[in-house]
């Protein structure tokens, strides 16, 4: 079977665009990020590798049974942690692909999209278009999972946040020189995670959790079969660390979303249920929730280290165009958030958080801390939760506050139990440092990409 499509590939970054002046404050260094941007043109010429089809995704031979798994699913690499991600792109999602791609320590097995910050088709057209910034187009087979949640209709995707395209506010995101595979998420994310050695790999998502759930329902056996299941979603407060969530005409509350609920979890409640309702399922989940990951900001000197590099002259030119891209799309997110939830320091990047827990416990750890002295209920050791979600009510009910759909609840366990994992801080210099030096990688990637002639 042929694997050559007839869709272009992208020679990336042919022109570095130029940025004029000094730094500015945020809203007018974005404005001038965003006004160059237009003047920059990819050039498409070279056809690529598809992605596997539904065939050869997971069928490396013609009896018809689609039983085995082909190259596309390597074994780990040493010392290399294998993850699948599945993720609605999203501004915060472009960080979390970056990392999985290129972090030395994650082998990324393959990617797949949910509905949640724009529809199925836009987070999946956008997901393509980050592999294709990232030059990772021919290496990550991508596929489409849910469109709507497990038992709820299908909503309209929000705009306020990420924009009707859920990646606006560049005109840098290449045109995707990619397609998705045939093959459904669930069956992918199965065949990928049985193709590894019990015990190894991880699964991450970063939407809503309606491809996890169904993943777990047809298949309960992969329960036992991954080494866990890391995840951005849900929201405690009342002191859990102390992180503000959001702050909505002038009042406080522990959702962003929802007074009460987070964003990925109250898109499909049930599912979220399914996950942390299933007592086996819960003893390997790590949970990022919002009072995580409102620690992590995206301040203007953490836009200025991306944009410029650790090493790199500060004023006027950004890095490399995948910077500039980058950066343009923190200085839209950081508007957003400031916007709608009171958040003006920067904006929180959640996603990539759930990505970098995958490394706890290995020599690449970004340490996190699992036990507080001021807020835990027992000497120190590593805390583990139940976790139960509210699933009574509709998204409108939950949104006007009359009902806490999607409100997810954690009670701290007896130390020595097994639960929800739900680190209470991190180092965020340290993770910092992390992106940034993935973002070297990044350029290093589509250099050689383009003085290789992109083939």
């Amino acid at each position: 079977m042929s694997t050559q499509c007839s869709v272009p590939r992208s020679r990336l970054y042919a022109h570095r665009g130029r940025l004029p002046g000094p730094p500015a404050p945020a809203a007018d260094a974005s404005t001038r990020l965003r006004g160059r941007a237009a003047k920059r043109r990819y050039i498409h010429t070279l056809p690529i590798p598809c992605f596997p089809t539904a065939t050869t995704a997971l069928d490396d031979d013609d009896d018809g049974d689609d039983g085995d798994v082909c190259s596309v699913f390597l074994p780990p690499t040493a010392m290399a942690v294998p993850i699948w991600l599945d993720c609605d792109p999203g501004h915060d999602d472009a960080f979390a692909i970056l990392l999985a791609t290129h972090h030395p320590a994650i082998q990324l097995l393959g990617l797949s999209t949910v509905f949640g910050n724009a529809s199925l088709e836009r987070t999946t057209r956008n997901a393509a278009s980050l592999l294709t910034a990232l030059d990772k187009h021919r290496d990550v087979s991508l596929h489409a999972g849910h469109a709507k949640a497990l038992h709820r209709p299908a909503l309209h995707a929000p705009t306020d946040i990420h924009g009707v395209s859920g990646l606006d506010g560049t005109a840098l995101l290449p045109h995707p020189a990619c397609q998705p595979s045939g093959v459904h998420a669930v069956d992918a994310m199965a065949a990928a995670l049985r193709s590894q050695p019990p015990g190894t790999a991880w699964i991450v998502a970063t939407g809503a959790l309606t491809n996890v759930a169904a993943l777990f329902e047809q298949n309960p056996d992969l329960v036992h079969h991954i080494k866990g299941l890391s995840l951005m979603g849900g929201s405690f407060g009342h002191g859990f660390s102390d992180a503000p969530i959001s702050s909505v005409d002038g009042v406080a509350r522990i959702g962003n979303v929802s007074p009460h609920a987070e964003f990925n979890v109250l898109l499909d409640p049930e599912a979220a249920a399914l996950v942390f309702h299933n007592q086996d399922i819960a003893a390997k989940t790590t949970v990022v929730p919002l009072d995580l990951s409102h620690q992590v900001l995206a301040t203007q000197q953490v836009r200025e280290l991306l944009l410029y590099g650790a090493d790199g002259e500060r004023g006027g030119d950004g890095k490399t165009t995948l910077r500039i891209m980058l950066v343009e799309l923190l200085y839209f997110f950081a508007k957003t958030y400031s916007d709608v939830f009171g958040i003006t320091a920067g904006p929180p990047l959640h996603d990539p958080i759930a990505v970098a827990a995958v490394l706890i416990g290995t020599s690449d750890e970004i340490p996190f801390s699992e036990w507080d002295a001021s807020r835990s209920e027992a000497p120190q050791h590593s805390e583990r939760f139940d976790v139960t979600v509210v699933t009574d009510g509709t998204f409108e009910e939950a949104k006007s506050g009359e009902k806490q759909t999607g409100r997810t609840v954690a009670r701290a366990l007896p130390p020595g139990q097994q639960g929800v994992r739900i680190p209470r801080s991190m180092d965020v210099a340290k993770f910092w440092q992390v992106i940034e030096e993935c973002i070297q990688r990044a350029d290093v990637v589509n250099e050689a990409g383009r003085e290789g002639g992109g083939a």
